[in-house]
């Protein structure tokens, strides 16, 4: 056998050293690139599931959804993660919509949900309030509103909280008084 020089051996032993440690750090890296993608695989699945209504997969677990109007109305089932309680999250895409029109994909929307839904819904009138109904409910909210009264309105058709919801978001300046049916002021 051949004696090496202390000068090589001390090589050798650096160039073994620098080996391993580029050995690990391949292997970190290798890691942490099957780590993100795996991340953004969760990321990216979570959100594609939800659509636009982008709820936090830390925090909520997917069981069911759909669309109406072919995507105009989307709405979610989901579980909490923390206290397994069940909710249905639901978005419009209304902009733009006759107001009477955004009532009504809000009431298919509303319906599909409940209709896929492990959480029993309570029932409402059978008949949809009419363009004239919806005005006076969302009317008499703000009139009630303004005077400081407790709205109650007499409507005994669908689509009353529908109204009522409306008309105290406009109140409040949440949402725009262009949202109200034609001719509430």
């Amino acid at each position: 056998m051949t004696a090496l020089t202390p000068d090589l051996e001390m090589i050798g032993a650096q160039l073994q050293h620098a080996y391993a440690r580029r050995l690990r750090m391949r292997r970190a890296v290798r890691l942490s690139a099957v780590a993100a993608t795996v991340a953004a695989t969760v990321a990216v699945t979570a959100v594609a599931a939800t659509g636009d209504l982008q709820l936090d997969p830390t925090k909520w677990a997917i069981v069911g959804g759909g669309s109406v109007d072919n995507g105009r109305g989307e709405y979610v089932h989901a579980r909490s993660l923390q206290d397994g309680r069940p909710s249905t999250f639901m978005v419009e895409h209304d902009a733009g919509m006759d107001r009477y029109d955004a009532f009504l994909l809000h009431e298919r929307l509303k319906d599909a949900a409940d209709a896929t839904s492990s959480v029993e819904v309570p029932q409402e009138p059978a008949a949809l309030c009419t363009r004239g109904q919806l005005a006076r409910v969302e009317q008499e909210t703000l009139d009630a509103l303004r005077a400081n009264a407790a709205p109650s309105s007499p409507a005994d058709c669908r689509g009353v909280a529908y109204g009522v919801e409306l008309a105290r978001h406009v109140f409040t300046g949440v949402e725009p008084a262009e949202n109200l049916m034609p001719g509430v002021d």
